[in-house]
């Protein structure tokens, strides 16, 4: 039998439990605390009691701490604590007080419990769901292929046990975090390691055991059913392209939903190369495919009613004697021609075959997502997706985006967009006559690809699919996992008929 492909390396994760009391042999306990006008207010759990409560509030006191969100206070040798430890996580003014705060804090003091073994936290009481979700995101640690041992007092917390009697939640929430920790890894991987071809391999194996169907073109298939765009930019290099296709069915009379995301695995910018400073970052740009991928692993797990299909297209963008040029005219999957100005706007390209491709099924929605465009964090910052498309789907996706605290913004497809992308010699330009708009531009131009009387969006993710920045919340360092909970979020609300299908 042949080893089923698998990751180099994957993030570490704590193991997630709950419990109606709290657990025998917990080395440490995670608290909540609220900012009060007069300092620090603990929230009644019911855990510590009423001795054990005035004494960590006097601790608490004494050290200076006021409750702020996000603000973390480690005590120690409490007077009738059971718990050695206590950790107190501030949730800020309790008239501020979120579903976000909640994972906010939740992550933050989960990646404060390093060196720790098995831990209790009594979060879970303002929503079990999201302080599971916020500290299991927040602890996510990844190595790499780091040879060396890691040492103890640094090592991510291994257990986290919490205190909740309402064990129905930690399902759907353990299948969030496993969608989003997958991402995470995906973006992870060095190129060396994650290609094209063991891509697509490695998919395809991982499908198969949530019964999802797997398809995969490689580069005959794709030549032969004349897939431009996928050819063009993945003709450079040694490492062939691949299109993937994942199918989830739920019933037929449930809406249904093509997920389309960017995966270029690596990107040189091609014979238009990009500056040799940070180009290493590069093998974050196939995040939307990661993303989409992982949200359709987590609709079928979660048995959603919505029918997911998605279509992935990956490659290498790589200078070459085979690669295309500027100046290429290339016709892509479905007939239209683009003319190639810069080969560093690659991604529009392998994108605009693949929604084609996804088009031709008919679906009601159609979701893409992809790390397309410099312009957007230009726009938008490090945090905040650029969502465009169908007017109503649009404004609906980028407010579930918020909602599930993942920063989104609509923006239009402006009138002088048309001109901008209009070539003297093919269909379109594949970038604009000036550097204004440069999002709404790759968008404008992802538009004209997509089939008639579908709903539509299209996510630029550049900034919040790799933080380069520093961990941050539940946010971890390089692959963040976004926008797995937006996407679910949304497949959700399509299956339970909240944004309806068009007649």
């Amino acid at each position: 039998m042949p080893k089923k492909p698998s990751l180099p390396a994957e993030g570490i994760v704590p193991k997630l439990s709950v419990s109606a009391k709290l657990p025998k042999k917990t080395e440490a306990i995670v608290i909540p605390v609220f900012q009060g006008e007069d300092g620090p207010e603990i929230a009644a759990t019911g855990v510590l009691g009423s001795k054990g409560e005035v004494a960590v509030l006097e601790a608490l006191t004494t050290l200076g701490a006021t409750g702020a969100a996000q603000e973390v206070t480690k005590l120690a040798g409490i007077a009738g604590s059971e718990v050695p430890v206590i950790i107190a996580v501030g949730l800020g003014d309790s008239e501020d007080f979120d579903a976000e705060t909640l994972r906010r804090s939740a992550g933050v003091s989960a990646r404060a419990l390093k060196g720790f073994g098995k831990v209790a936290s009594t979060l879970g009481i303002f929503g079990l769901h999201d302080a599971i979700v916020g500290a299991a995101l927040g602890a996510y640690t990844y190595r790499g292929q780091k040879t060396a041992k890691l040492d103890g007092a640094k090592a991510p917390v291994k257990e986290i046990v919490f205190v909740s009697d309402k064990k129905d939640e930690l399902e759907s929430a353990q299948i969030l975090v496993d969608s989003v920790v997958l991402a995470r890894n995906l973006v992870n991987t060095a190129s060396s390691h994650l290609y094209p071809e063991v891509y697509a391999d490695f998919i395809a194996s991982l499908a198969e055991e949530f019964g999802i169907e797997a398809e995969i073109l490689d580069e005959k298939a794709l030549a032969k059913g004349k897939f431009g765009g996928l050819l063009a930019v993945g003709g450079g290099s040694a490492r062939k392209p691949r299109l993937l296709r994942l199918s989830y069915q739920s019933k037929k009379s449930a809406p249904s939903v093509a997920l389309v995301g960017k995966g270029i695995t690596f990107d040189t910018g091609g014979i238009s190369l990009k500056p040799g400073a940070k180009m290493d970052d590069m093998i974050s740009d196939m995040g939307g495919s990661a993303a989409a991928i992982a949200a359709t692993i987590a609709a079928a797990r979660l048995g959603l009613k919505v029918n997911v299909t998605a279509t992935i297209p990956m490659a290498e963008n790589m200078p070459d004697g085979e690669s295309y040029r500027p100046g290429d005219v290339i016709t892509h999957y479905g007939g239209k021609t683009s003319e190639i100005l810069n080969t560093d706007a690659e991604g529009r390209l392998v994108l605009a075959d693949a929604i084609v491709r996804a088009s031709e099924d008919k679906p009601d929605f159609l979701i893409e997502m992809a790390t397309l465009t410099g312009a957007q964090l230009v726009a938008l910052g490090g945090r905040t997706s650029g969502v465009m498309g169908s007017d109503d789907f649009r404004d609906h996706v980028a407010e579930v985006g918020r909602t599930v605290g993942e920063p989104a913004w609509a923006m239009p497809f402006i009138e002088e967009l048309k001109e901008e992308m209009t070539s003297d010699v093919a269909d379109l330009r594949n970038i604009g006559k000036t550097r204004f708009g440069g999002m709404m531009q790759a968008g404008y131009y992802l538009s004209q690809f997509v089939g008639e009387d579908i709903q539509w969006v299209h996510m630029d993710i550049a900034g919040p699919a790799y933080n380069t920045a520093g961990a941050y919340g539940y946010v971890s360092k390089r692959g963040t996992g976004a926008p797995v909970r937006t996407v679910v979020a949304v497949l959700e609300s399509l299956a339970e008929g909240q944004f309806p299908a068009q007649d």
